[in-house]
């Protein structure tokens, strides 16, 4: 009690008070800071909170006019700055693009049972089907 009274005056220098056998006090200078452990400490989050309204993620504007709609490829410019391109004459696009098959996807029993699409699909539809069946199940 008497050796940390002594002491008192040096508390911003590193001391350390080790006990002895012999009851006294031993005081040793350390050389280096003492580095205590706790735990880390939490990050201050701004803006996020049980209480705090999210953001609505608002997608691109809608073009709604008929013009622009039927000159121009709306919506194919990726770039921040520019326009859309226009559009070419049907002439100078490729045949095949017009060949394209846009309508809804056909149904298994319309397709041929000898083409690849047949395959492709049959296995598609077994897969969507053991899903279904295997969803929920445990390990």
């Amino acid at each position: 009690m008497a050796l940390r009274s002594l002491l008192n005056p040096l508390k911003g220098a590193n001391l350390c008070v080790l006990p002895s056998q012999s009851g006294l006090g031993v005081c040793r200078l350390l050389s280096s800071p003492v580095q205590v452990r706790g735990y880390a400490k939490k990050v201050a989050v701004k803006g996020k909170g049980k209480g705090m309204v999210k953001d609505v993620l608002k997608g691109p504007e809608v073009c709604k006019d008929p013009v622009k709609l039927t000159t121009h490829a709306v919506g194919v410019n990726v770039y921040k700055q520019g326009e859309d391109p226009p559009l070419k004459p049907k002439e100078e696009y490729p045949e095949w693009l017009f060949d394209l098959d846009l309508g809804p996807i056909k149904k298994l029993s319309e397709m041929d049972p000898e083409s690849h699409e047949y395959w492709k699909r049959l296995r598609k539809e077994h897969m969507w089907r053991f899903n279904r069946l295997h969803k929920g199940k445990k390990f």
